[in-house]
């Protein structure tokens, strides 16, 4: 009885927390534009199933590894997609900045 009772406190506790951080994350990267172009945000959401599958299971050290995972993959998806609008929102500049160099050229 003691052993269990031992066992009890020594078990990781349910990561709802995490799992709350993991969906905001996967939340977020869709708002700003990530898709299924982007394999990170597969790669997350494929981990949340799997932590949601650990935690029915209460493999919650199983499933908060899972859902860390889920969530940096997350981030990542939306990181990649910020740098791919950044990106192309300097191209334009550059491209922009280049016209009216020309522009200027010719006015002189």
């Amino acid at each position: 009885m003691l052993l269990s009772a031992l066992a009890g406190c020594v078990s990781d506790p349910a990561p709802t927390e995490q799992l709350r951080l993991t969906e905001q994350a996967l939340a977020q990267a869709k708002a700003v534009g990530a898709d299924a172009q982007i394999p990170e945000l597969q790669q997350a959401a494929d981990k949340l199933q799997l932590a949601q599958t650990a935690m029915a299971d209460e493999a919650f050290k199983d499933a908060r590894m899972q859902a860390e995972q889920a969530e940096l993959d997350a981030r990542l998806a939306e990181a990649r997609v910020l740098t791919q609008k950044s990106e192309t929102q300097l191209a334009s500049l550059n491209a922009q900045i280049k016209r009216l160099r020309l522009q200027l050229g010719d006015l002189q």
